[in-house]
């Protein structure tokens, strides 16, 4: 049998809309049969491997996995009927091992699907399908019932539909009635599987068009992002714990050097008010570093303080709009205060502006933020602005992002992430 793509027609549905002599003339039949009458077996198997499970205590969760690999077999059998394969919906286990394995699929939607399918297919559906593909085999009967007349002739079997007898030339007959409705079998079984298709599609498929692998990267880069946060606090707190202590440390100790050599000669006194001052300035850069890695503000009081913090800060004047009556979660108050500080450091630096605006809102489950400025626009993700960082860091968050930026002004970058 041939489960290659027709070349008139790639689907059952096509066929069925086609010509009559076309479909008929193909293999969209013979296959859909086929389809039909090879579902019992993953069946039969499934309820005695269920069964025989359910009976052994040690393995009776066992048979909550029963219906991954019949599901599997489901879907290498949509090929018969289908020629877009059906990718798994699983994703891969982000332990590895047995453990990791039953982890993953535990938690899993098509893992509980899949089980459904095979109770309702192996319980029902397979009996159904091979019922409606065994009318091939009838109309094949009544076709080629003379034919068994002849050859085989002890074969004597009641008159069909009461008036086509076992002998020749009347049972000629029966191949007529077989031709006959050859042509409405064979759409019955067509239009069958191809609704048999889609049904097992929908239920063994990706939901939504779900990719398991974009489902993967995206959780691996919010690991990622996770990850890199905390790292930046750890650092955060190591330079204003350790080498900014010191250097404040140092500061004093070179101020009392000051005092104790003021009657030292010109050269000493120069030198370590040189050291002085060195020191003061590397604390001062050192602050600035640790407050744009993570602010303690952020962590202390929350984003509305942060984001006022970040307005006193920006040489272009800032209004701070902010209504949020509950903190958002950290990642997504995290990712808020980035966005605003690389949105301010972008107007200072490339818009021109006179004037800026930043106001936050709660609607529903997302966190809206927006930034205004009235500079020059023009804004180019493309140009190095940062931007793309900004939507990287937004998608991580299932987040959007949108900006207005017309030649000659203004821009408004808007950002909407889920915190429900």
């Amino acid at each position: 049998m041939d489960t290659s793509r027709d070349s008139a027609t790639d689907t059952g549905w096509r066929a069925l809309a086609g010509h009559p002599v076309r479909l008929l003339a193909s293999s969209w039949p013979w296959r859909s049969v086929a389809y039909l009458l090879t579902g019992w077996i993953g069946a039969t198997v499934w309820v005695m491997s269920a069964l025989g499970l359910i009976l052994v205590p040690a393995l009776g969760l066992a048979v909550l996995f029963t219906g991954i690999p019949l599901g599997a077999l489901e879907r290498w059998r949509l090929r018969l009927v289908s020629p877009h394969p059906v990718p798994s919906p699983h994703v891969r286990p982000a332990r590895p091992g047995p453990l990791g394995w039953v982890g993953a699929r535990i938690h899993e939607t098509a893992t509980w699907r899949e089980l459904g399918y095979a109770m309702l297919f192996s319980l029902g559906l397979a009996w159904l399908d091979a019922a409606v593909g065994l009318l091939a085999g009838c109309v094949l009967f009544l076709v080629a019932f003379p034919a068994l007349v002849h050859l085989v002739p002890a074969y004597q079997p009641e008159a069909i539909f009461g008036i086509v007898a076992a002998r020749l030339p009347d049972a000629f007959l029966a191949t007529a009635i077989g031709v006959l409705i050859l042509p409405v079998v064979a759409y019955l079984i067509t239009a069958y599987a191809a609704g048999r298709s889609v049904l097992t599609r929908v239920l063994l498929g990706r939901p939504d068009g779900e990719d398991p692998a974009m489902v993967e990267l995206t959780r691996s880069r919010a690991r990622i992002m996770d990850a890199m946060d905390a790292q930046r606090r750890r650092i955060e707190r190591d330079l204003h714990d350790g080498a900014q202590q010191r250097l404040t440390g140092l500061i004093m100790t070179l101020g009392m050097a000051r005092l104790e050599l003021a009657d030292a000669p010109p050269a000493g006194r120069g030198l370590v008010d040189a050291a002085y001052q060195q020191a003061r300035t590397a604390l001062a850069e050192l602050r600035d570093l640790v407050h744009g890695i993570h602010p303690q503000v952020l962590t202390d009081r929350g984003l509305e303080p942060a984001v006022a913090e970040l307005a006193e800060r920006c040489p272009v004047p800032v209004d701070v709009d902010l209504d949020l009556p509950h903190r958002p979660a950290e990642p997504v108050e995290a990712a808020a205060w980035f966005i605003v500080s690389e949105a301010l450091t972008n107007v200072a630096r490339h818009s021109d502006a006179r004037h800026a605006r930043v106001t936050a809102r709660r609607r529903g489950h997302l966190l809206v933020l927006e930034i205004h400025d009235d500079g020059r626009g023009g804004a180019d993700p493309g140009g190095g602005t940062g931007l793309v960082g900004l939507a990287d860091r937004v998608s991580v968050l299932g987040g959007r992002i949108a900006l207005t930026s017309p030649a000659g002004g203004p821009t408004v970058l808007r950002v909407e992430l889920p915190c429900g």
